[in-house]
């Protein structure tokens, strides 16, 4: 059974998964009321409580690692966005050391993760989602050498992520996408 849509006048900005990290002027969702989120909802159930086309951004900070399907869930996001809306995403770098400290992380994340939900990958076929990859990011921790590291990261990430992530692992990843319907 399909959950009732809310539908959306103002804002229309939805942080998912908002934790402490609670957004003025957004909707704050979070699967627990512990931290007091304008909605409770556990994104892992769809169809999620928005109607279709609610949203002009939408931050995801540190939370699509904890869910268990990528696919669904940027599917998810393309269809309670408007056309042209802008998606904020962080996600731990598969390098990080907390991508596997933290229990409750399902998945990491490379450079080229999100090329996936593009209309020109040649495993498009795996998602209707479709987004345009405005920036992807490959965030270290601030430190004096870590500052050489990420420049060259992020001019090189192939290079990087198949021959040095190890050796100077990354922090994070963070994606500005581009809805595109």
């Amino acid at each position: 059974m399909a959950a009732p849509a809310i539908s959306i006048e103002y804002p229309t900005i939805l942080n998912l998964g908002c934790g402490n990290k609670y957004v003025q002027g957004a909707i704050n969702l979070d699967v627990t009321g512990a931290s007091r989120p304008d909605v409770v909802h556990n994104l892992n159930q769809r169809p999620w409580p928005f109607a279709n086309d609610s949203f002009e951004k939408l931050l995801a900070y540190d939370v699509i690692e904890h869910l268990e399907d990528i696919s669904a869930t940027m599917e998810e996001i393309q269809r309670i966005c408007r056309p042209g809306a802008i998606v904020h995403i962080t996600v731990p770098h598969f390098s990080s050391a907390n991508a596997f400290a933290d229990p409750t992380h399902r998945h990491f994340f490379s450079k080229f993760s999100m090329d996936y939900f593009t209309s020109g990958h040649p495993t498009k076929f795996y998602s209707q989602a479709r987004f345009v990859v405005r920036t992807a990011r490959i965030q270290f921790y601030p430190t004096l050498v870590n500052k050489v590291v990420h420049r060259l990261a992020n001019h090189y990430p192939e290079k990087y992520e198949k021959r040095w992530a190890w050796i100077f692992p990354a922090w994070f990843m963070s994606y500005e996408l581009e809805v595109v319907k």
